[in-house]
């Protein structure tokens, strides 16, 4: 077979200049939230060396308008061009430790998603420069035409801009009205409901900046510090945390950390329902990536485990530098990620072992109600592979109680009890479970009762053996008594008294 000559291909170039106005409305559409906007711009705030961050809301204007204003290094007026040129930085590019940007589209895009005009003021060395995209004027002229500001004192947030640092001001603000386009009222409304939503994301995903007695960076709101929100509780006593792995890459390290939170009965209602966020605990388990200790993801198991009740309590930190970016599939928004095989399969066997150990902890603490030497009001028993829950029988206060029976009435006492046992609410109590554990608690009982149950319970101890002094150990060991000892307590030590007398 002949072949044929090798021959180039011939080509020609034309103009394919992207259209201004189609490019840049399209950058408005990536998936901003407002919290996840305000990330990324004070994500270049920090990158600037920024110890302070200022965000202003002015929503009840007429022109309602945002700023983000910073004390960081600042810019020249070229720094300032190439800032707010698309696509600024190259993603593949070497960057510097702890550089929190990405694709070099954070600024603007962000800024989009949420306003139609976007100004940045920023001075150093004493020269303020300023520049501006309206979307309204590329839309008429549909050219890249950044507008630079001469006289910068007349632009709304100059007040704003400090001896060294960066403002970026929010105006027509047309993703952020809630419709409410022509009631100010219901606009700031709705405005101050975002804003309450972004601030407790903000606290959660710069929380290691905002640590300390002196921390990294202060984040205000209107004047207002943030307080940062550990969802690990890191410092809380009770928190169990196991040793840090390590799984070195060529890329750079990735750092585990396993966290078990202390239950709840062991931190404050407000503790507790601030590190459980609107969702609950059973939704913020599992894994909590960050970057340059910036949050990426927060929480989910990303297919490495089941969201249980049993598991809920489970936290893993997990550190990666900026150099693993394009392994880890960052998005634009800094805001998900997708884990590589490798950590996959080391993150599968931490997940495994640690799940594992939470569960076994959960569960022994179930074994412990067959335990016969705490005298259960309720049995668990396995049964064809299912778990059901029956009322003890043996137990002393429901035997003491059938032998003052007559023999005839006996078995329908016993009766009575097992029909309890059968009519557990099972579907309504895991729905409560599930839904809010914390919230199901046992109900009240009447002192009378109680001082029944303990005389009942040091009587048949005593019958078997146990000596006097050992019953408070015993019987503390008790669920039901050990929530009630104090009162429990002063029954027995009357009890005691009264039969040494």
């Amino acid at each position: 077979m002949k072949c044929e000559p090798y021959r180039e291909l011939a080509t020609r170039e034309v103009d394919a200049t992207p259209y201004a106005t189609s490019l840049i409305e399209g950058h408005r559409d990536f998936g901003y939230s407002l919290e996840t906007a305000l990330s990324d711009i004070i994500d270049n705030s920090i990158t600037a060396g920024a110890q302070s961050v200022a965000l202003i809301a002015d929503t009840a204007a007429d022109e309602a308008w945002i700023a983000i204003a910073d004390d960081g290094s600042g810019m020249t007026e070229a720094e300032l061009i190439d800032a707010m040129r698309l696509g600024s930085k190259n993603p593949t590019h070497k960057r510097a430790a702890k550089d929190l940007g990405r694709f070099g589209l954070g600024l603007k895009s962000a800024s989009f998603s949420q306003c139609r005009c976007l100004t940045v003021l920023t001075r150093r060395n004493g020269k303020t420069s300023c520049a501006r995209w309206d979307l309204d004027r590329i839309a008429q002229r549909n050219e890249w035409s950044l507008e630079l500001i001469d006289n910068p004192e007349l632009v709304k947030g100059h007040h704003l801009l400090p001896e060294t640092g960066t403002v970026v001001v929010w105006e027509k603000l047309d993703r952020l009205s809630g419709g409410y386009t022509h009631d100010r009222g219901k606009r700031a409304e709705y405005m101050n409901s975002e804003f309450s939503r972004a601030e407790r994301h903000l606290r959660l995903v710069f929380h290691r900046f905002l640590e300390g007695t002196k921390p990294r960076v202060k984040l205000l709101l209107n004047g207002r510090r943030l307080k940062p929100i550990d969802p690990m509780a890191s410092s809380h006593a009770a928190t169990q945390k196991d040793p840090e792995e390590i799984l070195r890459l060529r890329q750079g390290d990735v750092v585990i950390r396993c966290h078990t939170l202390p239950h709840h009965k062991r931190m404050s209602q407000e503790e507790w329902d601030e590190i459980g966020g609107p969702e609950g605990h059973l939704k913020s388990q599992g894994l909590y990536v960050y970057r340059e200790d910036r949050l990426i993801i927060a929480g989910g198991w990303l297919g490495l485990a089941r969201q249980t009740e049993l598991t809920k309590l489970c936290r893993i930190a997990v550190d990666i530098p900026n150099t693993m970016d394009a392994e880890w599939r960052i998005d634009v928004k800094k805001a998900s990620a997708q884990l590589p095989p490798v950590v996959r399969e080391r993150l599968k066997r931490v997940v495994e072992r640690f799940v594992g150990t939470s569960k076994r902890t959960y569960r022994s603490r179930g074994q412990r109600l067959v335990d016969e030497t705490r005298f259960p009001i309720w049995n668990r028993v396995q049964k064809d592979g299912q778990i059901v829950f029956r009322p003890n029988l043996e137990h002393p206060i429901f035997r003491s109680y059938a032998e003052q029976l007559p023999e005839g009435l006996r078995e329908g006492f016993e009766r009575c009890l097992r029909i309890v046992g059968a009519g557990l609410p099972i579907e309504t109590l895991h729905a409560e479970l599930v839904g809010n554990a914390e919230a199901v608690t046992a109900d009240e009982t009447s002192e009378h009762d109680l001082k029944v149950l303990v005389c009942s319970l040091a009587t048949t101890l005593m019958e078997n053996g146990v000596a006097a002094e050992a019953l408070p150990d015993t019987l503390q060991s008790n669920p039901f008594l050990r929530v009630r000892w104090e009162a429990a307590a002063q029954i027995l030590d009357d009890f005691l008294r009264t039969r040494v007398s």
